[in-house]
């Protein structure tokens, strides 16, 4: 046998601790003669081999260690016929892997280094946690440049850098800075978890509204999320805002809510009224802890928003850009008065496939929005603007890993890097996975009119507004290539097709875009 270093001792426990031992330390009677059976029976050959395999383990990771130090040899471990191991080196193994695992759980947490997902600093207590987070996503983008289409071009829509981490068990803190153009800051909150049923998140953050809205960026399985995201509150500002909201989970998990008040104008912006956007999802996932396979995976819920629109503050309706930058199907207009949203959604996760789907219904009042200019219509108020959308999506693995909820999966076979966390299979292609999503939006601002005759009438001369009633949709379909649990590529392509002219003077026409993404994080 040999002795070990004390700096050694961590290392060891989290290699034998992989690997319960199946042998446990004890003996037989002994034998008419007095001798105890324990030493001089010979293990069985599958005990040797368990052993073995464990020593080799040892040795592996010892040799590491001793690389790292500078030293090339490894301490020498005694190599016997599985013929002639006894019960008793079985046992005398078994007492020193117990010694080690006592002082690995005397040995003090470390206070800086690598968790399996990301670099950190640790106060001795274990109090305190920093953690230096970022991300970037990377584009190329192909149009074919046809009607009206933008060019071909590369582009880069996300370069974010920030931290996050903990104050004691309770506290949770994230500050995130967009650094595209001039540095903004996209995520600063505090997050108080006293209890799992009730939490405080205060700074700005995401507004709670819908499925696609609370799934990460970095999870975002396709170039961006769908085109129905448009009526999403906030969406001009990422989907965030300054404000405060309560959340938690019940029941395990089996019900998740929130509810939060936002100055619902985007990133740092202040509210245009004395009335706060208020927000409310729910999302129940019923047999989440049962036995039933099939539909421990199922969830649905929705969501609701109102505030209120301020014309004399130039607010307008949502915009009807797509997605990839294609076309603009529908006009904004100036918006005044009520604003109120519904949401519907349900996803079904089952081990390599997930399908997921989302419906989205907005009115946006045009209350007494007009002017007294000549050609105006006076301070008359016009039909609300409406829309709705809805997308449905499939995503499958070919590699086997597990679709998750709202993360990134757990790269069994890594490409390149580290294996992921809680992973250690060998290196290996990555993992794959099929998607594909059917996505439909449309718009509707009635039109009015007034003259002499109308109520009110008009003050200075009639006038006519137009109606505008315009839907689009798209079909996406890809792959997805994960070389590690950091390291995504996403290749996709897109129909897009402008079913009404658009405001860009475009008649009706399909649009194939290809689009490439390169996203990594840390």
């Amino acid at each position: 046998m040999f002795s070990l270093k004390p700096w050694c001792a961590l290392v060891i426990f989290c290699c034998v601790s992989a690997h319960t031992p199946a042998f446990a330390a004890g003996g037989k009677p002994a034998n008419d003669k007095g001798q105890s059976a324990t030493s001089s029976e010979a293990a069985s050959a599958a005990e040797v081999a368990q052993l073995r395999q464990e020593v080799a383990e040892l040795r592996a990771q010892l040799q590491r260690l001793l690389e790292a130090s500078g030293k090339n040899e490894p301490p020498t471990l005694t190599q016997k016929d599985p013929a002639t191991v006894s019960r008793a080196d079985v046992d005398e193994l078994q007492k020193e892997i117990a010694a080690l695992q006592k002082k690995a759980k005397e040995t003090p947490p470390a206070t800086a280094g690598w968790n399996g997902e990301h670099f950190f600093l640790r106060s001795t207590d274990g109090n305190f946690t920093l953690m230096p987070v970022g991300y970037f996503d990377g584009h190329y983008n192909v149009y074919g440049n046809s009607f009206g289409a933008p060019p071909d071009s590369f582009s880069v829509s996300r370069a974010r850098f920030g931290f996050q981490g903990n104050y004691g068990k309770q506290l949770d803190y994230v500050l995130q800075i967009e650094t595209i153009s001039s540095p903004t800051v996209r995520d600063a909150y505090l997050d108080f978890k006293p209890w799992s049923y009730f939490s405080i998140m205060a700074g700005q953050f995401k507004v709670p509204f819908a499925m696609e809205v609370g799934t990460a960026d970095t999870a975002v399985e396709f170039y961006n999320r769908s085109i129905t995201s448009v009526l999403f509150p906030d969406a001009g500002g990422a989907f965030r805002a300054p404000g405060l909201d309560i959340h938690g989970e019940v029941a395990k998990g089996s019900m998740e809510y929130w509810l939060g008040i936002f100055n619902g104008q985007g990133l740092l912006a202040s509210g245009t009224t004395n009335e706060l956007e208020v927000v409310g999802r729910l999302r129940f996932s019923p047999w989440r802890n049962s036995d039933i396979g099939l539909l421990k995976g199922l969830s649905f819920g929705g969501s609701y928003e109102h505030s209120r629109a301020k014309g004399l503050a130039n607010e307008q309706s949502f915009s009807g850009a797509m997605n990839d930058g294609t076309y603009t199907f529908f006009p904004q207009f100036k918006i005044n008065g009520n604003v109120n949203r519904y949401n519907g959604f349900l996803s079904w996760l089952d081990g390599p496939l997930g399908i997921r789907g989302e419906y989205a219904h907005l009115q946006q009042d045009r209350a007494d929005i007009g002017s007294l200019a000549v050609g105006g219509i006076g301070f008359l108020s016009q039909p609300a603007v409406k829309a709705e959308g809805y997308y449905v999506s499939l995503t499958y693995f070919l590699t086997g890993e597990t679709e998750p909820q709202n993360a990134l999966p757990r790269v069994r076979h890594p490409v390149i890097g580290p294996a992921s966390p809680g992973e250690s299979g060998a290196p290996g292609w990555g993992a794959w996975a099929l998607k594909f999503r059917y996505s439909k939006l449309q718009g509707d601002a009635p039109g009015s009119s007034c003259d002499a005759t109308t109520l009110p009438a008009c003050p200075l001369t009639p006038v006519i507004s137009p109606g505008y009633a315009d839907h689009t949709d798209q079909f996406t379909a890809g792959v997805n290539w994960y070389l590690n649990y950091w390291v995504l590529v996403k290749s996709e392509v897109n129909l897009d097709r402008l079913r009404t002219p658009s405001v860009q003077g475009i008649g009706p026409h399909n649009y194939y875009v290809f689009l490439e993404t390169l996203q990594f994080r840390f």
